[in-house]
């Protein structure tokens, strides 16, 4: 029996919110959509998986028997989507990395071709990040690289390879009424409604939100955004405010926008990141030193934090500031 992998998927979705409307909107389909599936895959399986009322969905007895197994079917399917996606780049001609909507204005012709100069034949496809995915890709191999601005606490979850620092600056609407100031403490923007991005974004929600910052302090959502032009377009529109690189005010400014510095906000970690279980290859090792040589931060890493490298990259890397956590870091 054959089964498609997106009924699975939908059926997790379900299972776990227990309604279809909150499944569809996490898997970015229509609720008719969810629907069918669900539809078809107890068709196929010729049972009844779920009990359907008023209040929502709950898995019958069968349901609940292909719950227990489903999460682990993904996985497996996953992890082999992983493995043949890394050994077919371990003989391939393109690498591919993610990137946020901001951060791409690091890069510049300069990089791409520091990289063909040292991998000949190989070319470099950048994909913008998946805001519905907090992992962009890199969890199901879909990309072999993500450039991220980022807390130094992520190095927990993935390895890392540091470009520098720069602090995360406010976005307010040109007419806002801290627009005139030089410098903005962060108290000031507490009450503030902010352009948040989507649920499904998880920690990065967090993150550009700030609310490690807060103290528990609750945020005020004026709009939420599913891309970076969306965002841009609800800051300029006045239906709240953010927080971006502080590259973004350098190399994409506008005159409807105006980026600010903020007292009290802790900066970005800029890096390109990859999953912990996978050993970087050559053309991984090389782009890293492509962007080490070409990308241009106002704040490097400090020498002395280069203490470790992770395994599978030569010590030859210039200024090579493969930076471990911290310890006390957050």
């Amino acid at each position: 029996m054959d089964v498609d992998t997106r009924l699975l998927r939908g059926f997790a979705a379900v299972c776990e919110e227990g309604q279809l409307t909150a499944a569809a909107a996490r898997l970015l389909v229509s609720q008719p959509a969810l629907t069918k599936r669900i539809r078809q895959l107890e068709t196929l399986l010729g049972v009844e998986l779920f009990e359907r009322s008023r209040h929502g969905m709950t898995p019958t007895r069968a349901g609940r028997a292909l719950a227990a197994h489903t999460d682990a079917l993904m996985a497996g399917w996953e992890e082999a989507l992983r493995a043949t996606r890394a050994a077919a780049a371990e003989h391939g001609s393109t690498l591919r990395v993610g990137f946020e909507g901001g951060i791409i204005n690091l890069m510049t012709q300069r990089t791409v071709a520091d990289f063909a100069r040292r991998m000949p034949g190989w070319q470099v496809e950048l994909r913008q990040n998946n805001w519905f995915d907090p992992t962009s890709g890199l969890a199901t191999g879909e990309i072999d690289l993500a450039l991220w601005h980022a807390p130094p606490s992520l190095a927990r979850r993935y390895s890392v390879a540091v470009l520098g620092e720069e602090p995360r600056c406010a976005a307010l609407p040109a007419g806002h009424r801290l627009a005139g100031r030089a410098v903005i403490d962060f108290e000031e923007l507490l009450d503030e409604p902010f352009v948040a991005i989507p649920h499904e974004s998880g920690h990065w929600r967090d993150y550009w939100l700030a609310v490690r910052e807060r103290g528990g302090r609750p945020v005020r959502i004026g709009a939420v955004a599913h891309n970076t032009d969306e965002w841009l377009a609800a800051v300029v529109c006045g239906q709240g405010v953010g927080f971006a690189p502080e590259t973004m005010s350098r190399l994409a400014p506008r005159e409807d926008v105006a980026y600010r510095p903020v007292r009290g906000l802790s900066p970005s970690r800029v890096g390109l990141y990859w999953p912990k279980d996978r050993t970087p290859t050559p053309a991984m090792a090389a782009f890293v030193r492509s962007c080490r040589a070409t990308v241009g931060l106002g704040n490097r890493i400090d020498e002395r934090e280069a203490q470790n490298t992770p395994q599978g990259l030569s010590q030859d890397t210039p200024r090579a500031p493969w930076a471990p956590e911290r310890p006390g870091m957050p």
